[in-house]
């Protein structure tokens, strides 16, 4: 049900964004501007925090928590866009690990869905941004509704 609404809450959003710069982007360089800032995606991962805050427009719009690189697993930080996208990846590297709602980043590095739930907020992966499955889920949808180009990854300390 959670998905379902946030889902619904995402694409309204991005409707919204898309028509208020359609109707107001021919008149105006001002809002030509705002079209331009419009339908943007700044996901800001603390790893010292161990959260990933979401902002759509400038506006914060989710906050969760997170698990990134435990001590032998550093997690990359900078900006970064998504690179692909896969709604079920398997890890190659780890065991076949399933990894849902995977946006990657940086090779091998992605936000993606935990089974472990009970780990979130404190390290506890191999460099990838974990997230709740319903998280994990709804930003998925976020970049698939926005574009990976109008999505940016930002990693910080």
């Amino acid at each position: 049900m959670h998905t379902a609404i946030a889902a619904k809450l995402i694409n309204i959003t991005a409707a919204v964004l898309t028509g208020t710069a359609l109707l107001f982007g021919a008149n105006s360089a001002h809002a030509a501007n705002s079209a331009h800032a419009a339908n943007k995606i700044v996901a800001r991962v603390s790893l010292s925090q161990q959260v990933m805050e979401v902002s759509v427009d400038g506006r914060p719009t989710f906050a969760w928590k997170v698990s990134t690189g435990d001590r032998a697993h550093v997690t990359p930080t900078g900006s970064f866009r998504p690179t692909r996208m896969h709604e079920m990846w398997h890890s190659k590297k780890y065991d076949n690990a399933p990894m849902p709602h995977s946006v990657f980043f940086s090779g091998g590095y992605a936000v993606h869905a935990t089974y472990a739930i009970k780990r979130l907020g404190q390290p506890a992966s191999h460099g990838c941004v974990r997230l709740h499955p319903v998280a994990a889920a709804d930003f998925y949808q976020l970049v698939e509704t926005f574009g990976p180009a109008n999505t940016s990854i930002v990693i910080v300390k």
